[in-house]
Order: structure tokens, then sequence, then C-alpha cells
């Protein structure tokens, strides 16, 4: 008999609290209730990282000449990967496909965009076009220039390549993408952000270059591997029958912390089923089609998260993953028959059946 699921991940925004005065505000800006999180946060990392920014670029402060200089650059650090950047890269993502302010107040996406963005190592637009105009359009399939399919799963050989080829070459090959599609205005969009981010930072580093190396560079680095990481993860258990079924190339990550704080970004089949449902519908969605993910093998695991996922398929720890797998079945499996499941789905599919 399949086990009861219950869900602790969020299905609202704290509604049930009374609405605070600043609450009351953003909701003239705020095309949907259930965002005002977004709106906390755009404010919180304004008022934060702003600041630190600056305090960064301020003569004297981050010098190679003073001694505790390393400790600003730590401290600011800290904020930004502690506090913030989880959480706004999947703020970006819910607000890429539902934008989040009227169209009166569309200042405000910029703002998250072009401001807030390259502080969280994101250049400007080119999430948008990567994500909404070419992730999502092929799938994971070969088209899509992050498909994780012709690679080893539990390789960090594999993963190193496929992170290098996408650090190096994604500007490259994406702008190809959209070029051969005529899709100028998404190829405009995105050699703007390139374009604009890379000229602010040369700029910015004849002011002062390791405030740049900090605020600038170091987070780039460091949020692409983040990102890389989680979708490959989030894309790591294929079925090498039926690579195309969004069930049998993703996967489900429940009763999580991560989807407390990052708005149940861990219900990734759900959102490429239907790529526009809003985030606190998430777990409900799982729930009430938990029937057909059953029936399309889909790989779910509770209690851990996409870069939990990661290190524990680099250390090809299956008996681990094998805990936390959520058996949606009838007949319950044994724990080699999960491990064997799950290996058997992290070898590389080098073709899509016809």
């Amino acid at each position: 008999m399949a086990r009861d699921i219950v869900l602790t991940d969020p299905r609202d925004n704290g509604r049930s609290r009374p609405y605070g005065r600043f609450d009351r505000f953003a909701l003239r800006f705020i095309k949907d209730e259930r965002d005002l999180p977004f709106a906390h946060l755009m404010v919180q990392m304004t008022l934060t990282l702003l600041p630190g920014a600056l305090l960064l670029y301020w003569p004297g402060i981050l010098s190679p000449w003073d001694a505790y200089s390393p400790l600003f650059a730590v401290g600011y650090w800290a904020a930004l990967y502690l506090l913030f950047v989880d959480r706004y890269i999947l703020m970006l993502h819910c607000a890429s496909h539902r934008p989040c302010f009227y169209k009166q107040h569309r200042w405000l996406d910029r703002w998250m965009v072009w401001v807030l963005g390259p502080l969280c190592g994101e250049t400007p637009e080119t999430y948008y076009v990567h994500h909404m105009g070419m992730h999502h359009v092929e799938g994971n399939l070969p088209g899509d220039l992050s498909s994780t399919m012709r690679f080893r799963r539990d390789s960090l050989f594999d993963f190193l390549r496929y992170f290098l080829r996408f650090f190096f070459g994604a500007m490259f090959e994406l702008s190809l993408y959209q070029y051969r599609r005529g899709r100028l205005a998404l190829l405009r969009r995105m050699l703007v952000g390139e374009l604009s981010f890379l000229l602010a930072a040369v700029a910015l580093s004849q002011v002062n270059l390791e405030a740049t190396l900090v605020v600038f560079v170091a987070p780039l680095v460091t949020t692409r591997f983040l990102m890389m990481a989680g979708n490959w993860s989030q894309h790591a258990f294929i079925d090498p029958i039926d690579p195309a079924s969004d069930y049998k190339s993703s996967i489900v990550c429940i009763n999580t912390r991560y989807n407390r704080r990052c708005f149940n970004d861990g219900y990734h089949v759900g959102h490429h089923v239907k790529a526009n449902r809003h985030w606190t519908e998430m777990p409900d969605d799982f729930l009430s089609n938990r029937a057909r993910y059953a029936a399309e093998g889909a790989v779910v695991f509770e209690g851990i998260d996409y870069f939990q996922i990661w290190v524990l398929l680099m250390l090809k720890r299956y008996n681990v993953l094998a805990r936390h797998f959520v058996d949606l079945g009838e007949r319950p499996r044994s724990r080699r028959e999960i491990v064997e499941l799950l290996r058997a789905r992290t070898r590389p599919v080098r073709a899509v059946p016809s």
C-alpha cells in the first residue's frame, strides 16, 4: 500500500497574519497578494546589499595593504549567500514566469533585474533569455544548451565539463540559438544586459579593483556554479525510455527547508508541467495529482534539496538517496531496487527515442 504523504511546504504567504503597514503599501504595486514576500525581500536586499557594496568601494576599506580587508569581504559574502542569493534567484524565477508588478510599476521589475541581480551574480536579462527563451522551450532535450542528458550525472568529471562549457561558452551558444530562431528581441535583450554588466565591471575596477572582484566577479562565478549544480540535480534522474516526459526528466523535493526559503522550488516536475503555476499552488497540485506522478514513475525525495542531492551524486551515495526516496507505488520497493532505479536514471542518454 502506498504511504501517506503529509506536506509541510508553504501554501500561502503568511496571509493568516494581519497585514502590516508595509504590506498594505506594497499591495499598491503587486499584482498578486501571494507575492508579498517578494516585496519584503527586495527591500531587505536594497537596504543591506547596496550599503554593503558602497562601503566596500569606500577608499581604504578594501585595500591590499589593510590587514582587516578580508574580514569585510567575508562578511559581505556571508550576508549575500546566507541571507539572500538563493531566495533572490527563485524570486527572479517566479517573476520571469509571472510578472509581479502592475505595468505602471515595471520599474520595480527593472530594479530587481538590473540593480539587485548583478549584486547576486546575475547579469541583467540573461536569466530570462536562457530560462524562458530556451530552457522551457527545449525541456532538457538535446536542443537545451543546459541539457544534462548526455552526461553521466553521478560523475564529478562530467559535471565540471558541463559547468565549464556553460560558464565559458553559453553566451555564445545562446546568442546563436536565439539568432537562428529569429528571436532577435531576446538576443538584443541578453546582449544589452551582458555588455552593460561587463562595461560596468571594467569601469568600477578602475575605481577599486578589489571591491569589484568581491561585489561583482566572485558572485558571478559562484552563482553560476550553484545554478548549474541545481539544474544538474533537477534533471539528474532521466528515464532513457521517455526523456521528453516532464515527469521522467525532472524530480520533486518535498518537506525541505529549501522549499520554505525558496518559494517551493523543489516541485520541479509540477513547474515543467505548468510553468506559470503559482509557487503557493505547488504542494496541493502534487497531492492532487499523486496518482499521475506514481503512474509516470516520477522521482520524489523527502527532506533533502537539490544541492544536497548534487553532493550525494558526486559522492555516489545512492544508499543515502534511497533513504530519502518517496515510493509512490502501491507495491513498496526494496532499498536495493530503489538504488538500482536511481543508478539507471543517471546514465547518459545519447538519443531521444522517436
